[in-house]
Formats: structure tokens, sequence, C-alpha cells
């Protein structure tokens, strides 16, 4: 399992943001038991910032019963009150202010924070003090999906897109169900296979893009070398996407990320590598050699766990290496190797 200072870096890589010296230094000061801890301290590191930079505005949709006409006015309402007679109406206008779709849902966040056993009293007590700086007007929303998906399509910023993904996952860790006082439960998101898997696949991907010039990084769709006798029969093909595919003019690796426990499988009382993910791997290196003039050849990359390796095949022609990070080691160590990887 990742160690919990470990997921630091793997977020801020996942989330295509370089870690900041300040904002370590504050997580690395404290000493984290679970990761809602270590989301929670981002959360108030980042929420901190913006605070103190001023929240961001946004227009937001407000209905008023008024004297006077402004924006559109809402026939129903009017009429169902019997305003006109009187000289009013209500009207629905924009408005300049903090209520924006962003800070309502950290509010919300810090509010469920603010509430859970899950974290420690001095964080907990923190959550609410940061939430107590609000300007007043800001209605806390709730973390559900159709509201996260509806600021993912806003395509926020830097440092509020980053505040968004942790809102995201701190969505994703909790439970479907809440105690008798509301309180909201949370598990451990290490232990979620598919979660992890993406955010490991993420990781690679974006150290690369950020901390090396070699190779242009890319994840491609790979075209299958393939007829048929109706054109359309080939729609049904499935998609080849590479995880993380590394270019250069000498070189092109394409690099598959596993997240799984282990690079084997036991077989009739003998280890072996998991051949789907071989299969796989292989039909892209074969599909590929077609598209492209620059040597090929092929990385299965896996997070090590219960045994290390650093395997070397030729498959068909292409190079291939089987081989495991170790998650565990200090940060530097994680990142020598993956340069390493690819030299």
């Amino acid at each position: 399992m990742v160690p919990i200072q470990n997921l630091y870096y793997l977020l801020c890589y996942a989330w295509n943001r370089l870690p900041e010296p300040d904002e370590w230094r504050q997580v690395a000061e404290q000493e984290f038991h679970r990761p809602l801890e270590l989301l929670t301290q981002l959360l108030l590191v980042g929420t901190r910032r913006l605070l103190q930079q001023g929240l961001p505005l946004g227009y937001a949709e407000r209905e008023e019963e008024l004297t006077e006409l402004r924006g559109r006015v809402l026939l129903t309402p009017t009429i169902t009150r019997d305003l006109l007679r009187r000289g009013r109406a209500v009207c629905a206008y924009d408005e300049l202010g903090p209520n924006t779709p962003l800070n309502r849902l950290l509010a919300g966040t810090l509010d469920v924070l603010g509430r859970t056993r899950r974290l420690p009293a001095p964080l907990r007590q923190e959550a609410r003090r940061v939430r107590s700086r609000f300007p007043e007007g800001i209605e806390p929303a709730p973390l559900t999906r159709a509201g996260l998906r509806a600021l993912r399509r806003l395509r926020l910023p830097g440092p509020e897109g980053f505040l968004l993904n942790v809102c995201g996952l701190i969505y994703r860790t909790a439970l479907p169900d809440t105690d008798a006082e509301g309180r909201t439960r949370f598990h451990d998101f290490r232990r979620d296979e598919v979660l992890m898997a993406g955010i490991f696949e993420r990781f690679v991907r974006n150290f690369y893009r950020l901390e090396q010039r070699r190779y242009r990084v890319l994840s491609e769709t790979i075209s299958w070398q393939a007829e048929a006798d109706r054109a359309e029969d080939l729609a049904l093909l499935p998609s080849m996407i590479t995880d993380t595919s590394l270019e250069s003019a000498e070189r092109k690796i394409i690099l598959d990320t596993k997240y799984y426990a282990a690079a084997f499988k036991a077989h009739h009382d003998r280890q072996r590598l998991i051949s789907p993910h071989l299969y796989q791997l292989f039909a892209y290196l074969q599909n590929q050699a077609a598209q492209t003039t620059v040597p090929l050849e092929g990385v299965l990359l896996y997070p090590a766990a219960a045994h290390a390796a650093d395997l070397r095949y030729v498959l068909g022609g292409f190079p291939v290496r089987v081989v495991t990070l170790d998650l565990n080691q200090p940060w530097p160590g994680i990142a020598t190797d993956l340069l390493r990887l690819i030299e």
C-alpha cells in the first residue's frame, strides 16, 4: 500500500501539477494515519490561500421580489402571488459575488469534514475555523456527483482545479451512508484498485510530461492493422489507447501501467506473468509498428508489492521490459527510478 506521504506526490502529478515546496512542508510537518487526513490538509492549505488572495467571484442567478424590473420577470410566481396589482414582480438576475459553484462546494466539503469522526479533533477544528472565514451569502453545496461533474465542465484554472480534484476524491472516499448524527463516514481509497489504477496511470504519464524533455509524452489511439468485408465491421473492433507513449526522433516507448498487487500470478504452483497484460502490450506494439519509423519497444510497469521484478525480453522483434516501481521508498528514489526507466 502506498505510504500516505507519497500520496501527495502521486496526486499532484496525477492532477498535472508540480508539488509546491511550501505546501509540501506543511504536509510533511504532520503525521497522517489515514488518506482522508492528507486530503483535508491539502484542502485547508489551498482554501486558506484562496481566502488570503480573495475568493474568486462569479455571476450567480438570484431570484427576488422587486418593485422595479431587473433581469427577467418570472411570470408564474409573479401571477400566483398577485404581485402586479401591487407594482411588484419576481425577477431573476445575475449578481456578481462569491457565491460561485466552487466556493459553495468548498464550504459544503469543509462542513462535512468539520463533523466527521474519521479526522483527529485538531483537523476538524481547523476545518470549522477555515469555514468560518467564508463571507456571508455563500450557500454550502453538498458533495454530489452531478455537482462535481458540472464544475469539471468549467475547466477551472490551476489552484482552483486542484481543489476541485481534492473535493472529488473526498467524495469518492465517502461511504454511501451516514451515522445517526448525520456524519459522513469514509474509507481508505488506497484499497480501491480501480481508483488507484487511474491515479497511478495519470501520475506516471504526467510525471514524464513535467520532468523530462527528451520525449514527447501522450496517450494515443492505435489503429488496428485489419481488414474486413464490410467497413462497418471495423468499427466493432475494441479501441487500443495507450496509457503512456514516449516518442523521440530515435526511439518510441509504449508504457502500460498496471496497478496490481503483483506482476505475477500462480499457475500450477509456478509464478507466471499475467498473460492478458502481456498480450495487450504486444498487440499495441504489433499494430503500432506500421505507423512509426523509429525503433519501438514496450514496458509493463507495476507498483512493487509482493515481489520486485525487472525482466527483459524480445517478443516478435520488439524489446519488452516488465518492471516494478517501489512506491514505498522515499520520493527521490521513486523519481530517480522513473527517469532511469526511460534512459
